[in-house]
Parts: C-alpha cells; sequence; structure tokens
C-alpha cells in the first residue's frame, strides 16, 4: 500500500515514545510492524522528568506516563542513525521521526528549535511527525494554536522544499482538543500541504471509577494511552476524514489491542494505525496478530482491497 508517496508492507506502526534512542531499528520490522516511528526527539539532549513517571493500569488496559521526551538531543540521535545506516541492518519499512520541543526552549523560539532537529535528521526519515500534543513538556500544547503552529510549519516546511530528499511533513495532535481548534488545524494542514495528520496523542482527561486502586493511579499527573482513549481517538479520526472529505491520510492512533480495534480505525478513516500501550499489554507478536486476523476479516466481508476499508463506516 502506498501513503504519502511511501510503500507500506503493512497498516501496522509503531508509534513514537517506544523507541527514544533509536535503539531497536531492525527488531520493529523483524516482528512484523509495517513501519516504525522513532522518538520523540528535541534539538538539546535531555533526562526527561524524574522518576517515577510510567504507570501501569492493567484493570483498565492503560498507561500513564509522564516522561517529558527524554532523548539524547538531534545530534546523536543523527549519529546512532548514521551507524545503523551502515550496518546494513536498516529495515526496509518506512521510518518516521517525531519531533519535539526543547524542554529549555521558550515557546516564542519553538520553530527555531523544531528547524534545527529537521535539519540534522532529514536525511534519515521518510516521514517527519511535528509532536505539539505531549501534556509532558510545560507549554507545549499551547503551540497547536493557530498562529504558534503556523510559525513551526511555515519554517519546517520551507527547509523541507529545499535538498534533494523531501521526507513527508505531519502533525501529531491531543485528543483533548475541541473539534473548532482540530478544524483551525486542518485549515493549516492544507495550506501548507502537509502529508497526514497522526491523531491521537495521550489524554489528560481520566474516565470515572469507583475502583480505588485505579482512583489512584489515574491521580499521577501525565498523559493517559491504552483502551480508555480508544473511543475519543476513532472519533477524531472520524471527524478529520469527514472535514477532508478523505483527502488527508490519518494515522490512527489510541487503544488499539486486537484487530477489532485496528478495523474501527481505519473504517473510521485511518489509512494507516500504530500501538504502543497494546504492545505493553498484548506482547510483541500483536502486529502479527493484527495483520493476520485484519486480512482474515476483510475476506469474510468480501473485501479484496486494503483502500476499500479505509473510511468504510462513511460509504455505507
Amino acid at each position: 500500500m502506498e501513503v504519502f508517496g511511501l510503500k507500506f508492507p503493512n497498516p501496522v506502526g509503531l508509534a513514537a515514545g517506544m523507541d527514544k534512542f533509536a535503539a531497536a531499528i531492525p527488531a520493529w520490522e523483524q516482528i512484523g510492524f509495517g513501519f516504525c516511528e522513532l522518538g520523540g526527539v528535541t534539538r538539546l539532549a535531555q533526562p526527561g522528568n524524574p522518576s517515577p513517571r510510567m504507570f501501569r493500569a492493567p484493570a483498565a488496559g492503560a498507561v500513564i506516563n509522564r516522561m517529558g521526551f527524554n532523548n539524547p538531543g538531534a545530534g546523536a540521535f543523527a549519529q546512532t542513525l548514521a551507524e545503523w545506516k551502515k550496518s546494513g541492518r536498516w529495515p526496509k519499512h518506512p521510518v518516521g521521526i517525531n519531533l519535539g520541543k526543547s524542554k529549555v526552549t521558550p515557546l516564542e523560539k519553538a520553530a527555531e528549535d523544531y528547524a534545527g532537529s529537521f535539519r540534522l535528521l532529514r536525511e534519515y526519515g521518510d516521514f517527519f511527525v511535528i509532536n505539539v500534543s505531549s501534556p509532558n513538556t510545560p507549554g507545549l500544547r499551547q503551540l497547536q494554536d493557530k498562529a504558534a503552529l503556523d510559525e513551526i510549519l511555515a519554517v519546517v516546511c520551507e527547509l523541507q522544499k529545499t535538498g534533494s530528499r523531501q521526507p513527508a511533513i505531519l502533525v501529531k495532535i491531543a485528543p483533548d482538543l475541541s473539534f473548532e481548534a482540530l478544524d483551525e488545524i486542518l485549515e493549516l494542514a492544507t495550506a501548507r500541504k502537509l502529508s497526514g495528520i497522526v491523531a491521537t496523542n495521550t489524554t489528560i482527561t481520566r474516565p470515572e471509577t469507583g475502583d480505588p486502586h485505579l482512583q489512584k493511579i489515574y491521580a499521577e499527573t501525565g498523559g493517559l494511552s491504552g483502551r480508555p482513549l480508544r473511543e475519543r481517538s476513532t472519533e477524531i479520526v472520524r471527524h478529520i476524514f469527514k472535514q477532508t472529505k478523505g483527502a488527508l491520510p490519518i494515522i490512527g492512533v489510541g487503544g488499539i489491542f486486537n484487530a477489532n480495534d485496528a478495523w474501527e480505525k481505519i473504517a473510521a478513516g485511518a489509512s494507516l494505525i500504530q500501538i504502543y500501550t497494546g504492545m505493553v499489554y498484548e506482547g510483541p507478536g500483536l502486529p502479527k496478530k493484527i495483520v493476520t486476523e485484519f486480512i482474515r476479516r476483510m475476506r469474510s466481508e468480501g473485501i479484496n482491497n486494503f483502500k476499500d476499508v479505509i473510511g468504510l463506516e462513511s460509504k455505507r
């Protein structure tokens, strides 16, 4: 299948946040992923937030994290990627790189920060995701504001046009945005000719529960991912697909634990999907299992082409 000019062996990808140091690039292809998104990476190296900073809620199939973009910095990250390239173990599938803002960089200098990372890494990524939606860097979500985001996109998209290699540019959004704010981002995405949207990041909201143990975990600061996020992220995928009439590719992320969850996201309008928390609870066999069961369901419903599943619910 082809999305934003890249060929994907299957639509199941590794979400950003799992491989923040580009330490396991060959592994993702080997366990069955159709693509991977490395990072988030910031221009400057940073240790992230103090530990403990990740919490499991097994009863809810959820994880809360406040990692805080712990990573080696774009320069060191580029060096690691160069070594992987030389080793001959670079994957055949598309490799994405998630770019965040350095914590010490003021919001008014964010565009420069993202541009600096892009310059260092552009030779290695097939696509880049501008992450302005992590809840764990103070003030970062303010960059989803139309004017602030446009400033970043203007600089990065201008850089993208220069040079022989022009990787795809996407933006990753929060599930907590109103539809009005989301529509403003979609206007920008169209105006700046972005390749797609990643929907969604983790949420700062918490589901209601009477379970005291869950209440204790939910009280932790950070972004929540996993099953409780599934419905809202699908709702946002559906909205984007409807508003853009399917013209803007969507990577659907949030609460995908099996082929039925994957089907829900793709039928709502996602061209690709990503998993993170599903890997935590279901293990490394999950990508292949999703692909196998997805194909089985396509056959049972008499669908021969994967593209026919994208946005299927709006066609019926």
